[in-house]
């Protein structure tokens, strides 16, 4: 076949680092879900249907490039966002995301799904940490990890 397709969308964790909340401002995380976003499809081609979250960590719902790796997409939206925040305002020069990442594969018919999941971040984390929330989607998606290597 001469012409390479896909459409492969994951649905990406992550936290900031220690899951200090850093994102108290719902201003200050609009725009940072609409930079991520922008630097999601323009440098790495990924664009987002979708990033929401709390005060510690965020959510994307993301079509997955074709040209790039899953861990260099983000690596760079991490990266980015991360010096982006910095330079917010002063209290927020110790900016972080975490080390690591969740990153689960959605099923095209499952993605109405997901995004409401996504959309409603705030009610959601009313009733749940993170960290029973990260347990549970991997238990959903039957991925292994170790308690003393996921959280920093």
């Amino acid at each position: 076949m001469p012409q390479s397709l896909s459409r492969i969308v994951v649905h990406i964790v992550f936290s900031t680092k220690n899951r200090e909340p850093y994102l108290r401002d719902s201003g200050l995380r609009r725009e940072l879900y609409a930079y991520m976003a922008t630097i999601l499809r323009d440098n790495v081609d990924s664009p987002a249907i979708l990033i929401n979250g709390v005060d510690d960590h965020l959510h994307g719902l993301v079509t997955l490039s074709r040209k790039f790796a899953l861990m260099k997409v983000i690596e760079e939206a991490k990266t980015e966002t991360s010096k982006w925040v910095k330079r917010q305002a002063p209290q927020l020069h110790g900016f972080a995301w975490q080390a690591g990442y969740g990153a689960f594969s959605v099923s095209e018919s499952n993605i109405p799904q997901v995004r409401r999941y996504v959309e409603n971040q705030e009610e959601h984390h009313k009733r749940i940490t993170f960290q029973e929330e990260f347990r549970e989607l991997c238990k959903r998606h039957r991925i292994e990890f170790d308690e003393r290597y996921v959280w920093d």
